[in-house]
């Protein structure tokens, strides 16, 4: 049995910045790797607690109560060390968010978890007190007594039960049953309530993928405000109580689900564990997000985090923020800036008090096309289901000419997989069918029967129509859009003709999803730099967001509910890799499958990577403090800036 209270760790080297978030604690059984780890906050000691200031007149005047009643009884006390200090609390941090649907980063980067990365990508405790795993299947879950939601109510094993038997196992509110990552070989586990403070979750085989689920950027939340979500079910609520609520109680659960925004954070009546809470109902251009009174977190002051007072998020456009970081506007910006707005903030930084900071990105490909293997379009499927194809269409790319154009010849030019620092890394993963050669992409086309061409030089299909491929885009970077142009000459010299298609994130996905899209460019592997035992699901079709065969990954993702069944023998070979790395008993075997896994996309370029490992700026305020020099900024592990933890961040200029 794995505790996470008290536990031995192998060594692991002190790598670069780039290589630390690999640095990854492990403890083997024969079942399973627990990833584990030491330090997210010191052990809970006796702390003389210090009232907030932002809270002192409510206290004072009896509307809240002091700190000590308002954080847990045994707080995660947070120990500040390095180029990390104590900070002071007060202010308003700033940054610009794209859409109203980025009011979610209140959550993303609140980066408030039952289970969470810490800086160097260990999982250790946050919201829970503690937690042990036996035999990689046994997850038995231990709360802070006295921990509450933000409105003051307790967060207890109720609130676990309210999620599993009244939200994820009611048909009316989950159509589909419980989230896919709670099944394993399709049965979901056994979940017991042990007592006020601990619940328990059992699967008759490993579960690799729970304790990563609960720590991402956009987490599995299995808990639920119970007392707030009760008055809008059915079970709890009278129907006469519920049309007074919604006007319609035939309409309980879409309701229920309205109000349940754990992740996208646009209920403010919905109480929350993050340490701002969202204060603004859309629609709006300006989302404010206030400190939680009953965070869990203190320093070893017996401050309680955060320090910043508020969380401004201010709508702007996208192609705006640059420029809008560039005149001192934000406090904190990495959203919607590009490597080609280093120089110009740079210039910038002196006259509008902040620093430009460049971390390093850690996905497989910052730039990926994406052939859709599902298309609608039978012909066209048939075209990208041909190898042929797909590598012809990399092998006519000048990465090179990109990297140098747009990057300064600072990114790698290659194919979406890991990257060098990772211990899985192959040369000849990162650059077969990357090399320049036209002559061989024409070769290749010519190969499959496309000689045929018209007027314009453009080869034809089998069905007479141009080979006119478009290629959609979210339409939220002028990065992909330069990217694109490059390679559009690059395919007229092979008789294909590239246009570019920019649409809103939400229909983009959803054409993706649909069929209708033919080529999607968006980022490659979120993770970059795994070890054998991170969980190599993104290979596989696994998941409707990996957009070279999203119904492939609906299928799974819904049990054979929708989407379609994978019918390529590669693909096929994939998810039977994925299993053998499941079921895999030691490091060693789930190294094969990964490297194999690999070669498989190596040779297939289900995806087209152009470059990675581009450097990301990071506006910072000058009187900003507890911000890293140096960083990785990934989604998924890390939360772009969560993994940092911003409730630590202070400004030395609060009042």
């Amino acid at each position: 049995m794995i505790s996470f209270g008290q536990r031995a760790t192998l060594a692991v080297p002190k790598w670069s910045a780039l290589r630390r978030w690999t640095a990854l604690r492990l403890t083997a059984n024969a079942a399973f790797v627990a990833v584990i780890g030491i330090g997210f906050a010191a052990p809970a000691a006796a702390v003389e607690l210090v009232e907030t200031p932002f809270f002192q007149e409510k206290v004072a005047a009896g509307e809240l109560p002091s700190v000590d009643k308002r954080v847990p009884s045994n707080p995660s006390i947070v120990s500040l060390s390095g180029d990390k200090q104590i900070g002071r609390h007060g202010g308003e941090m700033r940054m610009l968010i794209g859409r109203p649907r980025d009011v979610r980063l209140l959550v993303v980067y609140g980066y408030a978890r039952l289970i969470a990365y810490d800086e160097d990508f260990n999982l250790v405790p946050d919201i829970l007190q503690d937690l042990e795993v036996e035999d990689g299947r046994i997850f038995t879950l231990h709360l802070r007594p006295g921990h509450k939601w933000s409105d003051g109510s307790p967060f207890t094993s109720e609130d676990f039960r309210y999620w599993w038997d009244d939200v994820a196992n009611n048909p009316e509110l989950s159509p589909s049953g419980p989230p896919v990552d709670l099944r394993v070989d399709g049965e979901l586990p056994l979940f017991e309530v042990l007592d006020e403070t601990t619940v328990r979750f059992t699967w008759a085989s490993a579960n690799p993928f729970f304790l990563p689920r609960l720590a991402g950027a956009s987490p599995l939340f299995i808990y639920r405000p119970s007392k707030y979500l009760r008055g809008f079910h059915i079970t709890y609520t009278s129907e006469a109580e519920l049309e007074e609520k919604i006007g319609n109680s035939r309409n309980w659960a879409s309701q229920h689900n309205r109000q349940d925004n754990m992740y996208r954070f646009d209920n403010p009546k919905l109480p929350t564990l993050q340490p701002w809470v969202n204060t603004t109902s859309p629609p709006a251009t300006r989302f404010i997000g206030v400190r939680n009174p009953y965070f869990h977190r203190v320093d070893t002051e017996g401050r309680q985090l955060p320090y910043i007072d508020k969380y401004i998020l201010i709508q702007a456009a996208a192609a705006l923020i640059p420029a809008k970081a560039g005149a001192g506007e934000v406090d904190l910006q990495a959203r919607s800036l590009a490597f080609s707005d280093f120089t110009f903030l740079r210039e910038a930084q002196e006259r509008n008090n902040f620093k430009t900071l460049l971390w390093r990105e850690a996905k497989g490909s910052h730039i990926a096309l994406f052939p859709n293997l599902n298309i609608n379009d039978e012909v066209w499927r048939g075209i990208m289901r041909d190898v042929r194809f797909r590598r012809a269409l990399s092998l006519s790319i000048d990465r090179d000419l990109v990297n140098e154009a747009l990057y300064f010849g600072l990114a790698i030019s290659g194919n979406n997989t890991v990257l060098p620092e990772s211990s899985l890394y192959r040369e000849e993963f990162m650059t077969k069918w990357t090399e320049y050669d036209p002559d061989a992409a024409n070769a290749l086309l010519d190969e499959m029967g496309l000689t045929e061409r018209n007027k314009d030089d453009i080869r034809l299909l089998p069905d007479g129509r141009p080979m006119n491929i478009i290629v959609e885009t979210a339409g939220e970077s002028t990065e992909q859009t330069d990217i694109l142009e490059l390679v559009k000459d690059d395919w007229d010299a092979i008789g294909i003709k590239l246009f570019s298609k920019p649409t809103q994130r939400e229909i983009f996905r959803n054409r993706i999803f649909a069929g209708e899209t033919m080529v999607a460019v968006w980022t490659g592997f979120e993770n970059g730099i795994p070890t054998p035992d991170f969980n190599p699901a993104e290979l596989a079709p696994t998941s409707q967001h990996s957009y070279q065969w999203p119904k492939w990954g609906q299928y799974y993702e819904t049990s054979g509910r929708s989407g379609e069944t994978p019918d390529m023998p590669a693909a096929i070979e994939l998810q039977n890799l994925h299993k053998q790395w499941l079921n895999a008993d030691s490091t060693e075997g789930r190294e094969a499958a990964w490297l194999k896994m690999l070669e498989i996309h190596a040779n297939e370029m289900f995806t087209i990577g152009i470059v990675t490992g581009v450097m990301q700026p990071i506006v910072v305020k000058a009187t900003l403090r507890n911000i890293p020099e140096e960083g990785i900024f990934n989604w998924e592990p890390g939360a772009q800036l969560g993994i940092y933890r911003p409730d630590t961040f202070w400004f030395d200029d609060a009042s």
